[in-house]
């Protein structure tokens, strides 16, 4: 659920900012550009810290080799992807290549709630659960992708 608290909280507040006249801020589309690239540093993050990795690193499907270089690769394009979001001349294709990159990655959330691993101690995100919340995630890169939302920025 992390991934969603920093989606939401980070949209909200950068919404808030722009209303309180942050002018780079002011609109819905920034908004959840500042979102997204919060949730991709959290989720980015997870990928080189311990013990998060080690269970990242165990959600990849069994037939893909090295998983250890998977989870390091992703983890940087996260972090760049992130970042890029952050630049506006950057930004629409950031956001387009995080939606690729999700579809690729949601296999491994498949296997790993089909095996019943563990993330951090707990269970993985049931499929079910974790299927509605990629759908957000796509829905709010695909967004930004296609450029500013028609209600209000």
């Amino acid at each position: 659920m992390a991934p969603l608290i920093a989606l939401v909280v980070g949209t909200a507040l950068a919404r808030l900012a722009g209303l309180a006249g942050v002018d780079p801020l002011d609109g819905w589309h920034p908004a959840l550009r500042i979102g997204l690239a919060l949730m991709f540093a959290v989720t980015g993050f997870a990928h080189f810290v311990a013990p998060r990795r080690a269970d990242l690193i165990a959600m990849v499907p069994p037939r893909l080799p090295r998983p250890d270089l998977l989870v390091t690769v992703t983890g940087v394009l996260e972090l760049a992807g992130a970042v890029a979001l952050l630049a506006p001349g950057a930004a629409r294709w950031a956001a387009a290549a995080l939606a690729l990159l999700m579809v690729a990655m949601f296999p491994a959330n498949v296997s790993a709630a089909r095996r019943r691993l563990t993330l951090g101690g707990r269970p993985v995100t049931p499929l079910a659960t974790r299927t509605a919340l990629q759908i957000l995630f796509l829905a709010v890169a695909v967004a930004i992708s296609f450029g500013p939302l028609p209600f209000g920025g």
